[in-house]
Protein backbone atom coordinates (compact mmCIF):
# COMPACT_ATOMS: atom_id res chain seq x y z
CA UNK A 1 0.00 0.00 0.00
CA UNK A 2 2.79 2.42 0.87
CA UNK A 3 4.36 1.79 -2.53
CA UNK A 4 1.21 3.08 -4.24
CA UNK A 5 1.29 6.27 -2.19
CA UNK A 6 4.95 6.85 -3.05
CA UNK A 7 4.32 6.41 -6.75
CA UNK A 8 1.26 8.67 -6.63
CA UNK A 9 3.15 11.40 -4.76
CA UNK A 10 6.18 11.21 -7.09
CA UNK A 11 3.95 11.30 -10.17
CA UNK A 12 1.98 14.24 -8.82
CA UNK A 13 5.18 16.16 -8.01
CA UNK A 14 6.53 15.56 -11.52
CA UNK A 15 3.31 16.68 -13.23
CA UNK A 16 2.97 19.79 -11.05
CA UNK A 17 6.62 20.80 -11.46
CA UNK A 18 6.50 20.38 -15.25
CA UNK A 19 3.33 22.47 -15.46
CA UNK A 20 4.89 25.13 -13.23
CA UNK A 21 7.99 25.03 -15.41
CA UNK A 22 5.91 25.55 -18.55
CA UNK A 23 3.57 28.26 -17.28
CA UNK A 24 5.30 30.02 -14.36
CA UNK A 25 9.08 29.82 -14.50
CA UNK A 26 11.43 27.30 -16.12
CA UNK A 27 13.42 27.02 -12.88
CA UNK A 28 10.63 24.79 -11.55
CA UNK A 29 12.05 22.06 -13.78
CA UNK A 30 14.86 21.70 -11.24
CA UNK A 31 12.22 20.24 -8.91
CA UNK A 32 11.45 17.62 -11.56
CA UNK A 33 15.15 16.70 -11.65
CA UNK A 34 15.18 16.53 -7.83
CA UNK A 35 12.26 14.08 -7.80
CA UNK A 36 13.89 11.94 -10.49
CA UNK A 37 17.21 11.93 -8.64
CA UNK A 38 15.48 10.81 -5.45
CA UNK A 39 13.75 7.97 -7.30
CA UNK A 40 17.08 6.89 -8.78
CA UNK A 41 18.80 7.13 -5.38
CA UNK A 42 16.10 5.03 -3.73
CA UNK A 43 16.46 2.33 -6.38
CA UNK A 44 20.19 2.09 -5.68
CA UNK A 45 20.23 2.40 -1.88
CA UNK A 46 16.82 0.83 -1.15
CA UNK A 47 16.13 3.76 1.21
CA UNK A 48 13.32 6.22 0.58
CA UNK A 49 12.70 9.33 2.67
CA UNK A 50 9.05 9.50 1.56
CA UNK A 51 8.55 5.95 2.83
CA UNK A 52 9.85 7.00 6.25
CA UNK A 53 7.58 10.07 6.25
CA UNK A 54 4.50 8.03 5.31
CA UNK A 55 5.25 5.47 8.03
CA UNK A 56 5.50 8.25 10.62
CA UNK A 57 2.07 9.58 9.69
CA UNK A 58 0.55 6.12 10.05
CA UNK A 59 0.44 4.57 6.57
CA UNK A 60 0.83 0.81 6.87
CA UNK A 61 3.75 -0.91 5.14
CA UNK A 62 2.94 -3.98 3.08
CA UNK A 63 6.60 -5.08 2.93
CA UNK A 64 7.23 -3.23 -0.35
CA UNK A 65 10.01 -0.79 -1.06
CA UNK A 66 10.07 2.48 -3.01
CA UNK A 67 10.53 1.08 -6.44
Amino acid sequence: MINRYIRAIAGTFVIISVLLGMYVNENWLWFTIFVGANLLQSSITKWCLMEDILKKIGIKDSKESCG
